[in-house]
């Protein structure tokens, strides 16, 4: 096998002659990935082009199919991608879900509404996602800082009671037996600053390393197609798929923003009692030399995140001036300098309360967001109005909804995690005075949010047991003269009822954004409140509340901690197990299909190397061979086909048949996406290639029919498939017939029924053209 395998790689596909009608059928495995012996049926199958990250393979008998065109009786030639590594595989991979609040606000840059003619409102709504996302990574460093400089080095090291509980810290406090160097508050501050500079060296270099393993793919070169006038989408673009200068722009923009917030850390506390009244004036002079260079720097960071967004009309293989590469070097500088000023002699500096400026840094990071978020839902408003879709999620605000939920999961796990630290390092609540108040308001928060998820679940559980009553009549209506089975109607009542409550998804997120901006500003009043209010008139005009409050926050500060070992539990599980994967992997495999386009930091992108993969395939196959193609996907895999047919050359499109099933493409990205997967850009595709037609269950949650406007489609949706197979037992299905949902479309008679009337399409009429030099273009298109 391994010989057949370097002849075929050594070789290629050798020309065939005019008229031989050689046909490709490329399989494109969806969520949870499988094996190619699976996708094949057949245990001897061979690679024939890729790596061990991705690849296609053939059965064994069909390695050199290409050369013998009359080989297969008028069948097709079967292929498998198998692109399950890119998203799974290690465990370890489970870290990444930590990254999910970059994730999300990544997904808020995609999910404009569809515009026309509005290119300086489209640049500006991803001009506010990409601020949002530098908020989240100043956030998160900011929360590391807390944790490491405020919590650890500042209040428990510098508090004889607390440093006496976790001897770590013993060398660190000045207040113990014998006193080392470590012990001034500025040195300890700086050497406290390595975590939240570790975290940000580690974001960048998961950041570096993931972009050269699964996004340096480069695109097939091809001359963009006009999109405004006609509602191409923007996944056909020469660079679309290609971020590179984007990507590394921003890695270096938010590394440094990321440095310079742990040097404003270090710097502040000592800045303070320098300029207080009898300081030193060398220091006070030199904090504020500091002070400007910071603001100088963190001013070129925000111009280098406000510079125009991705390249997509062509392959931009280029890089940015030294300035910009050289930024995370300089904020690194910097930070160098902040802690020797920092661990300079002060006779006389104490440490004591809280670190200078946390709760100012916290609070207007809070503001900021806010206000970024409101002014991206008035942007998506304007682009709505200016092309309204009535199947885009929340009326075009889908974008603005996540850009909260984005900011709202940075906020609670900064809030939760500092809370939970404290509660850690002061187990007796009085050795330190712990976090801000914000940050304990926004771990407050968490209770109530999961009240409001908890009666909201209540509520789609409720609609869904109706519609389960409406569909035990409409099953039996399906299934005409069979024996009445109760519990076997039920069962197939109950997988039709659950499977609708994907299309609720737009409300659980409505409600959740809603409830989470309410409880965030509740959160920064709350805590300016509590900042301000004397003691007294805390603990008698408003026991109540503050008793609550404290209960909420312990609660929350618990909950957190819960929370983020659950979390990376299920992550390792979805990675590890296929069941699980299949369970929640729709979610994240929507989320890393896009580009990094706000966020640098965020999950790779899977598409960057796969949907390169499936062009280039298809592209130099129906070239070198003049032969015809259908890309069959499945679930996840019919976006890949999509996004990749979006990619090929009108020539090479014209001659590709799509079967999608189990398929997402309208039901998620349709609706959540409309400005990349709206009903203008899916008719287009179906315009372009020689035909498309798409099958789907009513049992399945994910996915759905793909709604084309007109006559096109029922040209291709098909009517739903039955699902199970048979009702009861039959002489084709002696054992009872299995729910299938999601999966095993092959098992459908009607998959091998639409596979055919493809390749039907694809032989009539119009004969392959000639191949010259094996590279030439065939032009035409069946007219069946």
């Amino acid at each position: 096998m391994e010989r057949a395998q370097e002849r075929a790689s050594a070789s290629g596909p050798a020309p065939v002659p005019e008229g031989s009608g050689n046909t490709l059928e490329l399989l494109v495995h969806g969520v949870g990935g499988t094996t190619p012996q699976d996708m094949l049926n057949d245990p001897r199958t061979v690679r024939i082009t890729g790596d061990d990250t991705a690849a296609v393979f053939r059965r064994a008998a069909d390695v050199d199919a290409d050369s013998r065109p009359d080989g297969h009786r008028g069948g097709p030639v079967p292929e498998a991608y198998v692109w399950c590594n890119l998203t799974s595989g290690n465990s370890a991979r489970a870290l990444w879900l930590l990254l999910l609040p970059f994730m999300v606000v990544n997904l808020a840059h995609w999910m404009r509404p569809t515009a026309r003619g509005r290119k300086r409102t489209v640049r500006f709504y991803g001009l506010l996602v990409r601020l949002a996302g530098l908020t989240l990574t100043v956030l998160l460093v900011a929360a590391a800082c807390e944790v490491a400089l405020d919590l650890a080095a500042w209040q428990c090291a510098g508090m004889r009671a607390c440093a006496e509980r976790h001897s770590w810290l013993g060398f660190l406090s000045p207040d113990v037996s014998h006193h080392s160097w470590w012990s001034r508050p500025g040195r300890r501050l700086a050497l406290a600053a390595l975590v939240p500079t570790a975290l940000t060296g580690l974001l960048w270099y998961l950041s570096h390393r993931t972009w050269s393993a699964y996004e340096s793919q480069q695109p097939l070169a091809h001359r963009p197609e006009p999109d405004e006038e006609t509602g191409r989408t923007a996944l056909g673009r020469p660079g679309f798929w290609y971020g590179r200068r984007l990507v590394a722009r921003l890695r270096a923009a938010h590394t440094a923003a990321g440095l310079l917030t742990v040097a404003a850390a270090v710097a502040s506390s000592a800045a303070r009692f320098d300029r207080a009244p009898g300081g030193p004036v060398v220091l006070d002079v030199l904090g504020r030399l500091l002070a400007v260079a910071l603001v100088a720097t963190g001013a070129v960071v925000m111009w280098v995140v406000c510079r125009r967004g991705r390249s997509e009309n062509r392959l931009d293989r280029e890089l940015d001036a030294h300035l910009v590469r050289r930024l995370p070097l300089a904020a690194l500088v910097l930070l160098l300098l902040c802690a020797v000023y920092a661990g300079w002699e002060r006779p006389g500096w104490r440490s004591a309360g809280l670190l200078a400026g946390g709760g100012t840094t916290f609070g207007g990071i809070a503001l900021v967001q806010g206000l970024l978020v409101l002014a991206l839902a008035v942007v998506a408003h304007l682009l709505y109005r200016t092309h309204p879709d009535p199947r885009a999620v929340l009326h075009g605000q889908g974008g603005p909804a996540v850009a909260i939920l984005a900011c709202a999961l940075g906020g609670v796990i900064s809030g939760g995690v500092s809370q939970r630290v404290s509660d850690w390092l002061d187990d007796t609540g009085t050795s330190i005075d712990g976090p801000p108040v914000l940050l304990t308001w926004q771990a407050s928060v968490i209770p109530l949010l999961l009240l409001a998820l908890i009666a909201l679940c209540g509520l789609l559980g409720r609609r869904a047991w109706l519609l389960r009553r409406t569909e035990l009549a409409t099953v039996e209506l399906d299934h005409p003269g069979e024996p009445k089975d109760a519990a076997r109607t039920r069962r197939i009542a109950t997988t039709r009822a659950l499977a609708t409550l994907t299309d609720r998804a737009p409300l659980v997120v409505a409600v959740t954004a809603t409830t989470t901006l309410i409880l965030g500003a509740g959160a920064l009043v709350g805590a300016k409140f509590t900042e301000e209010a004397p003691g007294e008139a805390a603990q008698h005009a408003f026991a109540f509340v503050h008793g609550a409050a404290q209960t909420a926050q312990a609660l929350g500060s618990w909950l957190i901690g819960l929370g983020f070992i659950l979390f990376v539990t299920w992550g390792r599980r979805a990675y590890k197990d296929a069941s699980a994967r299949r369970t929640i992997g729709i979610l994240w495999d929507v989320g890393t299909f896009w580009p990094r386009a706000a966020h640098p930091f965020a999950p790779p992108c899977y598409a960057e190397r796969a949907v390169p993969d499936l062009t280039w395939r298809m592209a130099t196959w129906t070239r070198a061979t003049g032969g015809r193609l259908v890309i069959s996907g499945h679930s996840q895999g019919s976006v890949l086909a999509a996004a990749a047919a979006w990619q090929l050359k009108p020539s090479d499109r014209k001659r590709v048949a799509l079967l999608t099933y189990g398929s997402p493409i309208e039901r998620l990205y349709g609706r959540w996406f409309p400005a990349h997967f709206g009903p203008a850009a899916l008719a287009s595709l179906h315009h372009d290639v020689d035909c498309w037609r798409n099958l789907y269950r009513l049992t399945d949650p994910i996915g759905g029919p793909v709604r084309l406007p007109g006559d096109c489609g029922p040209e291709v949706d098909r009517p739903p498939l039955k699902d199970p197979l048979a009702y009861g037992r039959t002489a084709q299905h002696p054992l009872p017939a299995p729910i299938l949902g999601h999966s095993d479309y092959q098992a459908d008679p009607a998959f091998a029924e639409e596979r055919e009337r493809l390749l039907g399409r694809l032989r009539a009429d119009v004969p392959a053209p000639r191949p010259v030099a094996g590279t030439q273009e065939g032009s035409g298109r069946s007219s069946a």
